[in-house]
């Protein structure tokens, strides 16, 4: 069997050579099978060695540079209300996106040369998703860690309780490496904290390459892995946060490439490649939990396929190797749950458990809950046609990929037909890691199921990070065995770039509702910080100290913690959480005496949050789904209440002291 066009041709002989009774079944068959199936024959992976091209990075680079420059006056005119801010912004983004993909996927480059341009374009993303907020923090996740990061600079203690985070202190590492640096070179944390997630960019996508290099021994194949990863909607934005994930997705890819890179070793070397895998595990174990649970599945699915292995001279040894690790990867993130006594079932339980019941209700076609009515927010019709169109693109490459993916790991893999498929049905495969990869690729039409409902888009959102890692390779396969195939011109050279280059635009489109930084929305995370909440939460610490117990709306909340440094609750006492005080015209008995019985000193409230309803669906949890905005009478109805005094008004904000509530019981 050939290539694509090669399995045509001959089909259309066989339709029309005299004397032949046309098939209509059977051609189908055979066209099917040629598109999808195991031919690794129509496409070398690598053409002969390469030079470095030198100016051609030059070209690419000063593109790179006008293309954030468009980006930056994108933003520029958002924040001004600038109709002409969409245009600017998305011109900057193709501008960066498509001329450097297109070099990447190219055949005929040097594998130096490709790297470069994964770090140019890798490091050029992550500008991008700096240079929304360039001078502070915005990302919900990241005032987490900037509070736990400044908890950690003050106390010099670790394992500080925070509220609004209880599991984060327990997994420390992001915010000790931040503070090290602090330390050693005088930086501010955001500046310490920039420059850590920088490093990690580049050894992400480093670390990446190498682990793809060493399963298929193709730099070309590596290199659009890379690129296809990059089309991952959590890859510019999530993993570029200052969060403990950045960190846990690049130890998880580090200990994956020094694995698959130690995979042929013996003797001495192979048990110093297991120590820095020992290392590398004890590390991403007191980092993030789903990035250690995701390594423990990977090396516990590695070490099963290589028991069923029959194929190799070094069965034995890697198999002990395998189980070795996959030892480690199960047992060092449980020792490290049981000895901080971090309680993980009930922090991760209720959010896949909701999850996984939206999703079957909508599959069984059970009437949606009335919590899932406030809908995801709206997004631009362009972003959501890039989006899927990317998403119909993936599942293309995975159609073509996927068995493409397993025949290389086959010792029969050079030969036609499908053997190598049934080679690896009798437990005959040279490397368990692409059989285990093309498997888990499966996990792609997982995630967007999941990500199609509200309750369940945490859980694709985080399935994709790492998917991902498989999706690419398979991608990979398919681009460089079919699509190009083994002389590629015209448009089996541009097709399959532009087709990359989609992909990656529609991660960039599906990372958030809305990338250009514009003017204040309510209950958006990153589109609602702005000057007045932050000069507030300043205030708060100037002039009533820092340390004061408040309450207040989801955001609000976090400048209170972090600019204004001050002890926030998200429950009023034990059972009753804040928006019930916030949700009713009248301060019923029950949230009166709860409120009188608590600690609080003092409430926020925020009268923006009457202006519209909440972008995200919930103004303080979210489980707590709103559609309508709440009413000035709601928020001010503490006007009236014996014992609470207003301190501070700026005619949006007001500061209410409840201090009175308590001195009255």
């Amino acid at each position: 069997m050939a290539s694509c066009d090669e399995g045509m041709t001959l089909m259309m002989r066989a339709h029309f050579t005299a004397g032949t009774r046309i098939n209509p079944l059977q051609g189908g068959i055979q066209f099917v099978s040629a598109v999808i199936g195991p031919d690794l024959r129509g496409g070398s992976a690598d053409a002969p060695p390469q030079r470095f091209n030198s100016g051609w990075i030059a070209v690419l680079c000063l593109t790179v540079a006008t293309a954030l420059l468009l980006v930056v006056a994108g933003h520029a005119a958002g924040r001004r209300g600038y109709d002409v801010a969409p245009l600017l912004f998305w011109s900057g983004v193709v501008l960066l996106v498509v001329p450097t993909s297109l070099r990447i996927t190219w055949p005929m480059v040097a594998r130096g040369e490709r790297l470069f341009l994964l770090f140019l374009l890798a490091e050029a993303l992550f500008y991008y998703k700096a240079v929304y907020s360039p001078t502070s923090f915005i990302n919900y996740d990241e005032f987490l860690h900037w509070i736990a990061a400044d908890d950690l600079m003050t106390a010099r203690r670790l394992f500080l309780s925070n509220p609004l985070f209880p599991i984060g202190p327990t997994y420390p590492a992001l915010e000790i490496l931040a503070t090290a640096i602090v330390d050693l070179t005088g930086l501010p944390l955001f500046a310490a904290g920039t420059l850590l997630l920088a490093v990690l960019r580049g050894t992400f996508i480093g670390a990446l390459f190498l682990f793809f290099e060493s399963i298929t021994g193709s730099p070309r194949i590596s290199a659009i892995a890379c690129l296809a990863y990059m089309g991952c909607s959590t890859f510019v934005l999530f993993e570029s946060m200052f969060s403990y994930e950045s960190l846990g997705i690049v130890l998880c890819v580090l200990a994956f490439a020094v694995e698959a890179a130690s995979k042929d070793l013996v003797g001495r070397p192979r048990l110093k490649a297991l120590g820095l895998i020992a290392l590398l595990l004890a590390s991403l174990a007191v980092t993030h939990h789903l990035s250690a649970t995701f390594t423990a599945t990977y090396f516990g699915a590695l070490a099963a396929l290589e028991a069923l292995r029959r194929q190799g001279p070094l069965r034995i040894e890697a198999r002990t190797a395998a189980g070795f690790t996959a030892l480690l990867a199960i047992a060092l993130p449980s020792l490290w749950v049981q000895a901080r006594g971090i309680p993980l079932t009930g922090y991760l339980g209720p959010v896949v458990e909701s999850g996984f019941d939206t999703l079957l209700g909508k599959i069984l076609g059970a009437p949606t809950p009335r919590s899932e009515h406030p809908g995801p927010p709206d997004k631009a019709l362009y972003m959501r046609l890039t989006t899927l169109l990317a998403i119909l693109l993936l599942a293309l490459g995975l159609a073509t990929g996927f068995f493409r993916s397993l025949a290389m790991a086959a010792p029969s893999g050079a030969r036609s037909g499908w053997r190598p498929i049934q080679d690896i049905l009798k437990r005959r495969w040279r490397d368990s890691r692409l059989v285990l990869l093309a498997l888990l690729a499966f996990g792609l039409p997982v995630s967007v199921a999941f990500r199609l409902t509200i309750a369940g888009w945490e859980i694709g959102n985080r399935m994709g990070t790492f998917v991902f890692i498989a999706v690419g390779l398979v991608v990979a396969v398919s681009i460089v065995h079919f699509w190009q195939g083994r002389t590629p011109r015209g448009w089996r050279r541009i097709a399959p770039a532009v087709a990359l280059a989609v992909i990656v635009l529609g991660g960039v489109a599906s990372s958030t509702i809305n990338p250009i930084h514009g003017r204040y929305r309510v209950a958006a995370d990153q589109a609602s910080i702005e000057p007045m909440g932050i000069e507030t939460a300043r205030w708060a610490k100037e002039w009533l100290g820092a340390g004061n117990r408040f309450t207040s709306d989801r955001i609000n909340r976090l400048l209170l913690a972090s600019y204004g440094r001050q002890d926030v609750r998200v429950k009023i006492i034990e059972g009753v959480y804040s928006a019930r005080i916030f949700e009713a015209e009248t301060l019923r008995p029950d949230e009166f005496w709860a409120l009188a019985r608590s600690d609080i000193d003092f409430l926020l409230i925020d009268l923006r949050l009457t202006t519209a309803p909440p972008v995200l669906g919930f103004y303080f949890e979210p489980w707590q789904r709103q559609g309508t905005p709440l009413s000035g009478a709601e928020l001010l109805k503490f006007n009236d209440i014996k014992g609470v005094t207003r301190i501070y008004d700026n005619g949006w904000i007001v500061i209410y002291d409840v201090r009175g509530l308590h001195e009255n019981l």
